[in-house]
């Protein structure tokens, strides 16, 4: 079938929501060559359990084909037309299966030397899409925070050095009930500008008490999903066969009943958590690991407003990954500083790419000792200061 043989028909598998989307931009999906729709339908087939900013993404864009002129759509994909696929390829259920069809796809695209066609003319086809339909700035300035070095006793090297030229050093900052006083200045945002998924809370162990009204996700809650599929590693690993292309393919089928989850759960955050440990890798095992996955998600597909990330010590062997139990695991809280400072940076980093970064501010804390630097439209860069400050004082000046 070729997308112009599309009817409203065909996507009755599609989840409540995502059929209905689907339908009403059946027109504009049948003008879409095969080489670039799977890879659209991958996304509406989980439009049900998507964020507001992803589902506002994915409808503006099929809306903008409904504007778009039969030469101008032809335009919009030339190079994606003319990439060439295999009759395998052809004969694949790319309506319901979109995802397993991209998989194959790139396989195609490597073996048929057409892999750096495919990329100009995607990247062709995002640039015209971006300046269509310019990004939208966020309702309030945009805030992360960064807790890393939980019980290690300090430090060899300079902390923050990738950060420090973008903002100021602070080395005597009161960490007396620091966690506290950044955990209530989130969910005061929360509380005075309540967006759906807005506001974050993500710990690499077992979370502190925190407002409701922050979404959060924690390593140390999600023990039983992170067993799960370590047992499903373990057991599939050896099969003939079972290469890491294989496995995966295999994890990201295991439904929420395989993975621990009790009915009743959102939704769209039990997708979120089974996707951090089924296409994340090291996730399953390494509390720093996940932290840094969990926070380059949120920041990527929910963009919230504020963003609050605790690096917790994690394991230390690597074979730990594989091994039956992990309750003697021994931990490494200096190598999770090291995880957490670098973390860190790679969060502000992402933050960056969101829309309204020119206004946002950011925060990296050493938990429990004195070591903080802080990043903000008033804040001046590259400097350093000896003044004492808790750091609720330290937020208010960069927010």
């Amino acid at each position: 079938m070729e997308p112009r043989d599309l009817k409203p028909e065909h996507f009755k598998a599609y989840p409540p929501e995502a059929r209905k989307l689907a339908i009403h931009y059946v027109s504009a999906m049948q003008r879409l060559p095969l080489s670039f729709l799977p890879s659209l339908l991958r996304e509406v087939i989980d439009y049900d359990y998507k964020f507001p900013a992803e589902r506002k993404s994915l409808e503006k864009e099929l809306a903008n084909w409904r504007l778009l002129s039969e030469e101008q759509g032809r335009e919009w994909v030339s190079g994606l037309a003319q990439i060439s696929l295999s009759s395998q390829l052809r004969q694949l259920d790319w309506v319901n299966q979109p995802a397993q069809f991209v998989e194959q796809l790139s396989a195609h695209l490597w073996t048929t030397h057409q892999m750096d066609s495919f990329r100009k003319a995607a990247l062709d086809y995002g640039d015209r899409l971006h300046a269509a339909l310019p990004a939208e700035t966020p309702p309030i300035s945009r805030l992360g925070i960064a807790v890393i070095g939980r019980d290690a006793a300090g430090h060899d090297r300079p902390l923050f050095r990738k950060l420090r030229p973008h903002g100021a050093y602070f080395n005597r900052v009161k960490p007396e009930n620091g966690l506290r006083q950044l955990l209530d200045a989130v969910a005061e945002r929360a509380r005075l500008h309540p967006i759906p998924y807005g506001h974050w809370y993500i710990d690499g162990g077992e979370p502190e008490g925190h407002d409701p009204a922050l979404t959060s996700v924690s390593y140390q809650a999600l023990q039983p999903t992170r067993s799960a599929i370590l047992r499903k590693v373990r057991t599939e690993k050896d099969k003939p066969g079972m290469g890491p292309e294989a496995l995966r393919t295999l994890l990201a089928q295991m439904g929420p009943q395989e993975l621990g989850f009790a009915k009743g759960l959102d939704p769209v955050m039990e997708r979120f958590q089974i996707k951090l440990f089924t296409e994340g890798s090291g996730t399953q095992v390494f509390s720093t690991t996940f932290v840094q996955w969990a926070a380059r998600e949120a920041l990527r597909r929910a963009q919230p407003c504020t963003l609050l990330v605790r690096f917790a010590p994690r394991a230390k062997p690597m074979n730990d990954l594989l091994s039956p139990s992990q309750d003697q695991a021994e931990m490494d809280p200096a190598g999770a500083l090291v995880d957490g400072d670098f973390g860190a940076y790679y969060n502000w980093l992402n933050q960056q790419r969101l829309p309204g970064a020119d206004k946002s501010a950011f925060l990296v804390w050493f938990e429990d000792h004195n070591e903080a630097l802080a990043i903000g439209p008033g804040m001046p860069r590259g400097t350093a200061s000896t003044s004492e400050a808790n750091l609720k004082e330290v937020l208010s000046w960069i927010t």
